[in-house]
């Protein structure tokens, strides 16, 4: 029998919630309502928001850990990103928790990124709380919200004691919340704090047990090495203590701990003793990975690993081999990139690098483009310059059948466009499951649609909908094959030569197709200039002066206007490269070209194909 225990000093939440609905924010305002800032303190704007990339997109990428006290009590809080495309983060952050803040819009309402986490929080037993953020917008709806909350728990099994969960209403911005909407305005986030420590329990832990912990998120100190973060399961742990570590295949391998430290705000100090539910890191240990125990040399005993769900798509790396390489990047050996990968993989436990068929590029597989995406960017910021495939679906196989995975699809959009999105999703093998006009002139619609559709399809929607419309998914599941679609219905202009891109010839090309480069760009045999407007492939030669006579004209000529051109950015590269194309990512430019880049050689194999299907 258990002799289990509760530390009520302590409490470990992480705060979920769809993208863009106020999650960061109120946590700096928690930050500030706690004391951990000086009055006169200057503090920036969504403070746990450390990454570059996250504060240009306004989202949060990697789940962070940090802490408020409230009187006595400490509160453990992690940030979790709402992307299903960061699912591994959301996974070991929950690991490390006892409750759940969710946080939805008093407007929007539970969108299916919040769903996702949700499911999530559900399966691990955790507490929640609701919190309906956003109550001051003009348009918000907090009833029918709590209402749409109601009916999210009960779509995702939740027990009747999940279900019974406390409701309180916020507005994140000006760091007010209150119990009802019916009483005075609050005046603070007291309510929140107190209603954390009253509905959260504190982490229970086995006294007879000895000193367990699991890794659930690494980091590295120039001073101190690599860094093991994780929350202490059982027992207690000093520094300069001899432990083991216990890895996947069940080896254990001893350690010293240098140094534990804990987050006091959203730093990390030094301490002397771990208690129980404490979420410390743990320098002095080189070979530890993600879901590894930590423990004590007398008694090792490995806990659960982390269970984490499988990647859904692969892209294809490698080092950048077109004409232009190693001019703009600073890393461009293909051992470099494999090495950043690999590190890449050591934090982000949704991620799998492996060596290519021809052993020359590397296959990462993730969760979704967008994960992708992130990569890539930091890796360009960092210096790196190399080239990317088109995302590839990862399909399954099941008595003799192809399984594919397949999204569950929300839109939401204005009532004239659900005949122009239905039509293109149904092309794509989608197929609509409901159909929710709350009469505002606004519907929401729900697809049932593969993966690959997907893929590429975000900037189409956003021109169908000419900008106004949302759309989000999480992964359903796998069912089998849906069968072939047509991806891309235009070609690509190519070009057919290397120099410099001219206004003259880009001015003639302009009714072939919308163009992608600009007057004085560089430019190589085998990239792609523009989307052709017919659905062939065209060689063009972008370099193409005006012949100069000795006869001047009576008229000067016209000045040529070009149209602008929109810069390319990595998911609008992603999105239009077919299986022929690949990407060249360098720090200062986003480059599309052809696999083979000579004219010739691709003539040829169209040739040979073309035969060989008579």
């Amino acid at each position: 029998m258990k002799n289990l225990t509760q530390n009520k000093n302590l409490r470990n939440i992480a705060i979920i919630a769809h993208v863009d609905h106020g999650k960061t924010t109120l946590v700096d305002h928690m930050f500030r309502q706690s004391g951990l800032f000086r009055e006169n303190q200057e503090v920036k704007d969504r403070v746990m928001d450390s990454m570059d990339l996250e504060r240009e997109r306004g989202i949060t990428i990697a789940a962070k850990n940090c802490s408020v006290k409230w009187g006595d009590t400490k509160i453990n809080i992690l940030d979790t990103p709402g992307h299903a495309d960061f699912g591994g983060e959301v996974e070991r952050a929950l690991m490390m928790v006892d409750g759940v803040v969710l946080l939805v819009d008093a407007s929007e309402g539970p969108l299916p990124q919040t769903r996702f986490v949700l499911k999530k929080a559900l399966e691990n037993g955790l507490k929640i709380i609701v919190v309906v953020n956003k109550i001051d917008r003009k348009d918000a709806r907090p009833q029918e919200v709590l209402n749409e909350v109601y009916d999210l728990f009960i779509d995702l099994d939740a027990t009747e004691e999940q279900i019974e969960f406390p409701v309180l209403y916020a507005i994140g911005r000006e760091g007010i919340a209150q119990k009802t909407l019916e009483e005075e305005r609050g005046k603070d986030l007291s309510v929140l704090f107190e209603t954390i420590l009253n509905e959260i329990p504190g982490p229970v832990y086995d006294e007879a047990e000895p000193f367990q912990m699991l890794v659930a998120d690494l980091s590295y100190s120039d001073f101190l090495g690599r860094l093991a973060i994780g929350k202490v399961v059982n027992g207690n742990v000093k520094s300069n203590e001899e432990l083991v570590c216990i890895n996947e295949a069940n080896e254990t391998k001893n350690l010293r701990v240098t140094k534990i430290q804990a987050y006091e705000g959203i730093k990390y100090g030094e301490i002397q003793n771990a208690q129980p539910g404490d979420i410390i890191i743990i320098s002095g240990i080189e070979d530890v990975h993600i879901g590894d125990t930590i423990c004590t040399k007398e008694n090792p005993k490995a806990l659960k690993r982390i269970a984490i769900d499988e990647p859904t798509i692969s892209m294809m790396f490698g080092i950048n081999t077109s004409p232009l390489s190693g001019r703009e990047g600073k890393i461009v050996q293909g051992n470099k990139i494999r090495e950043r990968l690999e590190k890449e993989t050591l934090r982000n436990v949704a991620l799998k690098v492996e060596d290519s068929p021809d052993g020359e590029n590397f296959i990462v597989k993730g969760r979704g483009e967008f994960q992708m995406v992130i990569l890539i960017e930091t890796m360009r910021r960092e210096g790196y310059e190399l080239s990317v495939g088109r995302p590839q679906v990862i399909y399954r196989k099941k008595a003799g059948k192809t399984l594919e995975p397949i999204e569950h699809l929300f839109i939401d959009c204005d009532e004239e466009f659900i005949g122009v999105i239905s039509e293109k999703l149904s092309r794509k093998k989608g197929r609509m499951i409901n159909l929710v006009n709350h009469g505002t002139g606004r519907v929401r619609i729900e697809f049932s649609i593969p993966s690959r559709s997907l893929i590429g399809y975000r900037n189409e929607f956003l021109t169908d909908t000419k900008g106004t419309g949302l759309m989000n998914s999480y992964l359903q599941g796998y069912e089998e094959y849906r069968g072939d679609f047509p991806t891309r219905l235009t070609g690509s202009l190519v070009s057919d030569r290397e120099g410099e891109a001219l206004s003259y010839s880009l001015y003639n090309l302009e009714p072939r197709g919308i163009l992608f480069v600009v007057p004085n760009a560089k430019v190589y045999e085998g990239m792609i200039v523009g989307e052709h407007n017919r659905d062939n492939d065209l060689d063009v030669n972008p370099t193409k002066g005006k012949k100069l006579t000795n006869m001047r004209a009576s008229g000067k000529d016209e000045g040529i206007i070009l149209t602008p051109v929109m810069p390319m950015s990595l998911e609008k590269a992603i999105e239009f490269i077919q299986d022929d194309e690949i990407i060249e990512v360098t720090p200062q430019n986003i480059r599309l070209r052809k696999i083979i880049l000579s004219a010739q050689k691709r003539h040829t194999l169209r040739g040979k194909a073309f035969s060989g299907a008579q």
